[in-house]
């Protein structure tokens, strides 16, 4: 074998030309692509401003349209646990229809609702399988509207103790505090 002078030497044999053309550089396209700095930039300043604008720390959720809240001075921020929402006879677990009211309303008593009663003890069976080394806090929060009957309002609230939930928060509308400085 013979001394040769150095150089690119990888793929000059293959008798193939789309082979030969791109091995010495004469190939139709770069092997580097190329991304635009100003439309990538545009992209990520597009979602950081989606994901700012949709953030909410204080756990804000949506109300139905229609729905009036007690008004009440002392408040705190929202927690993480499962709302219930109850319209004019409409029952509602985190947005999805979980029963109705209606009989409670035209028999005036306190009476289970089971479609809230299976969800709810349904959602504290996948609490507790996705947290088994803690304690279960049973904590539900109640978005009535104000001009629901208060046997519809006990109902409810006993459904989600015997379910479970022994700690109850309502949902109300917050006063501004005033200063005593009168």
């Amino acid at each position: 074998m013979s001394i040769h002078q150095p150089g690119r030497r990888l793929m000059h044999n293959v008798p193939l030309r789309f082979v030969q053309k791109k091995v010495t550089g004469g190939g139709a396209r770069a092997t580097n692509a190329s991304l635009s700095l100003t439309s990538m930039i545009d992209f990520l300043v597009v979602t950081v401003v989606f994901l700012l604008i949709t953030f909410s720390a204080s756990g804000e959720t949506s109300m139905p349209k229609g729905v009036k809240f007690p008004d009440a001075e002392n408040t705190l921020d929202m927690i993480d646990a499962p709302l219930v929402a109850v319209t004019d006879s409409l029952v509602l677990v985190d947005g999805n229809a979980a029963g109705n009211t209606r009989d409670i309303e035209e028999s005036k008593n306190l009476r289970r609702i089971d479609e809230l009663h299976n969800v709810l003890k349904g959602k504290r069976e996948v609490w507790k399988q996705l947290h088994p080394q803690k304690e279960f806090p049973g904590v539900v929060v109640l978005q009535i509207d104000q001009n629901v009957k208060a046997v519809v309002v006990k109902s409810v609230f006993q459904t989600a103790a015997f379910a479970g939930y022994p700690n109850v928060s309502f949902m109300v509308g917050g006063i501004p505090k005033t200063s005593a400085a009168n």
